[in-house]
């Protein structure tokens, strides 16, 4: 996949403050001067990735004047949690939204929102801490799903599904200890459905927001699936309910 990036300090700040989604900025080691503090607080504030790297490595990246300064833009759609419901508007559906609660693998990202956009998921909910990057990596591996599935970042992932369920969504955690079978909860009406992390599931705070906790029956020696295979399970028995005749 072609990269996009922009290069030049003044050029990158501009591109902040125009509100382009920067998933992450190089940064020349030792650079230093006015403008690139102009640029480093304006970083902080927007919460803006910043990696420092030797000068051969901006190198390789551009040979044009760089300055010191690369940002890659995302080639991804990113949409705020009241854009939702006119999504699901448009379609004539209840809203449908899956919530990645610190999923840091970017394979097992893109195949959840790959999973997501064939199941007619409206948006995905992802932190913008502690989570897989969505970069070039993630979008290969959702086999391009994460060009038409929107994009919620959010800073806080507990007041986000919080702000959902206040407004009548239901709020099903997929847990391997979980009270009900997947395949018994009512995924009908507007639903977001959280996926945890790899190693620690769910986490205790977002379990607490849960409506019902929803579990795949293990027949095997193992006890769990891989999250972006359980994600596929669950998000096409949503679909197979709202699209029932």
């Amino acid at each position: 996949m072609k990269e996009n990036y922009i290069f030049g300090i003044r050029a990158v700040i501009e591109a902040i403050n125009a509100d382009k989604k920067v998933d992450k900025i190089v940064v020349r080691k030792g650079l230093n001067g006015d403008l690139f503090k102009e640029l480093q607080e304006l970083c902080q504030k927007r919460h803006v990735r910043m990696q420092f790297a030797q000068p051969e490595v901006l190198d390789r990246i551009t040979t044009n004047n760089h300055q010191g300064v690369v940002a890659f833009l995302s080639d991804v759609e990113y949409i705020s949690l009241d854009e939702i419901e006119a999504i699901a508007k448009s379609r004539g559906e209840e809203p449908f939204v899956v919530v990645l609660d610190g999923i840091t693998d970017v394979r097992n990202l893109g195949a959840i929102a790959r999973s997501a956009d064939c199941a007619g998921v409206h948006a995905i909910i992802v932190p913008e801490k502690g989570s897989a990057p969505i970069n070039g990596e993630s979008i290969k591996t959702s086999a391009g799903a994460l060009h038409y599935l929107p994009v919620c970042l959010t800073q806080k992932t507990f007041f986000a599904v919080k702000t959902l369920k206040d407004r009548g969504y239901k709020i099903v955690g997929a847990t391997e200890h979980g009270a009900d079978d997947y395949h018994k909860v009512d995924f009908r009406g507007p639903v977001a459905v959280v996926m945890g992390s790899e190693d620690k599931g769910i986490s205790n705070q977002l379990l607490k927001l849960c409506d019902q906790n929803a579990k795949i029956d293990m027949y095997g020696h193992i006890e769990s699936l891989n999250v972006s295979v359980a994600a596929g399970i669950i998000l096409f028995e949503v679909a197979n309910q709202r699209h029932a005749k």
